[in-house]
């Protein structure tokens, strides 16, 4: 099973580190992608780092999850990608699991990935969650779609990914492991 976890420009490199670090602890196996023409990645904070892989070189035909950062403009630069925009759909369309953190589910809302369904975003990105029921939450699940809250709350959405892909109990040794609980 793969998770693939997209980086562009200026993405929330918390959201990214921690979450690829978390998946990776729950032995999941992540595939970070460049939407960049190059495998080099420069997050938000300056912070570099190396894409295993770019997007136009990627098969993501035997995918089990897309997971979007967020940050800015890495938020805007994800939804600049157009092939990705159609990779997202696909995956919607045939039930396969999406997450997204901080103000990246903004993304699916324009898409309308999120009509009817419960989600979280960022403050101050609400509006952006077209045809979504927004809840105040850390983490959210409806249906095949994860939502998370912010950068604070990354452990919990990698954690909450975890449980939902290897069990409750992997992602609660993970968590004692790194003396979160």
């Amino acid at each position: 099973m793969q998770i693939f976890v997209f980086l562009a420009d200026g993405f929330e490199e918390i959201e990214a580190i921690s979450v690829i670090d978390i998946l990776r602890r729950g032995e999941l196996n992540v595939i970070t992608v460049s939407v960049t023409s190059k495998s080099v990645v420069i997050g938000s904070h300056g912070i570099a780092v190396v894409a295993d892989r770019l997007f136009d070189e990627t098969d993501f035909s035997h995918g089990e999850m897309l997971v979007l950062p967020g940050g800015l403009p890495g938020i805007n630069n994800l939804n600049a990608h157009e092939k990705l925009k159609k990779l997202l759909k696909q995956y919607d369309s045939k039930g396969r699991k999406i997450a997204a953190i901080c103000a990246a589910p903004s993304i699916l809302g324009e898409l309308n990935l999120l009509h009817s369904k419960k989600a979280t975003v960022y403050p101050g990105f609400e509006n952006k969650l077209f045809g979504a029921i927004y809840v105040k939450n850390i983490v959210l699940k409806d249906g095949n779609i994860i939502t998370g809250s912010g950068p604070a709350h990354a452990f919990e959405f990698a954690l909450f990914i975890v449980s939902e892909l290897n069990g409750p109990e992997k992602a609660k040794k993970i968590a004692e492991s790194m003396l979160l609980k």
